[in-house]
């Protein structure tokens, strides 16, 4: 495969149980070997799974949603493939076919679907500060104006108050949910 200068999404097998350190391996290696401006994000898919317990207490359990796997979004050259595969736990790319070759990325259509599950978008070029204004594209306030009040950039998830009927009512929306005003 040749080099791309497009950013895509690539999907890495890991030691079970080893999603966390992988992911914190290779966001370590990548500053410290200079890769910032080849491998973006990286992605450990969980979901929360809520019980009740025999007591009659809710238990949250945080699980992960592909378990021996990692995403993660990054360039792919010979020297971020080195990185990225050289990283401690990674035993492989998912889709690569034979030592050496590089692997074939996920489908627009795959990675959008996986980080909607998880409350992320593909994009993360999202750019705005506490205060700022935006219009919400999507969902019951769709068309409002509001203050943007708190941003996880983490999660890609956004707080956005609104005047509502007179009062203010407190929104919490996707990047991909929203437009910036300027």
């Amino acid at each position: 495969m040749a080099e791309s200068s497009e950013k895509k999404w690539y999907v890495l097998h890991t030691y079970s149980g080893y999603e966390n350190k992988v992911k914190s391996n290779l966001e370590s290696r990548a500053e410290s070997m200079g890769m910032e401006d080849y491998i973006f994000r990286v992605v450990v898919p969980e979901e929360e799974k809520h019980e009740v317990t025999k007591t009659g207490k809710e238990k949250i359990e945080t699980l992960k949603t592909f378990p021996g796997y990692v995403l993660v979004e990054m360039v792919m050259t010979d020297q971020s493939w080195y990185v990225v595969r050289n990283t401690p736990g990674v035993t492989g790319f998912v889709g690569s076919h034979g030592a050496g070759s590089k692997p074939a990325p996920l489908l627009d259509e795959e990675i959008e679907s996986i980080l909607r599950s998880v409350g992320m978008t593909r994009n993360a070029d999202f750019d705005a500060e506490i205060g700022d204004a935006v219009r919400i594209t999507e969902g019951a306030f769709k068309d409002h104006v509001g203050k943007i009040t708190e941003i996880d950039n983490d999660k890609m998830r956004l707080h956005v108050t609104i005047d509502f009927m007179g009062r203010d009512t407190d929104a919490e929306l996707g990047f991909d949910q929203v437009e910036q005003l300027v």
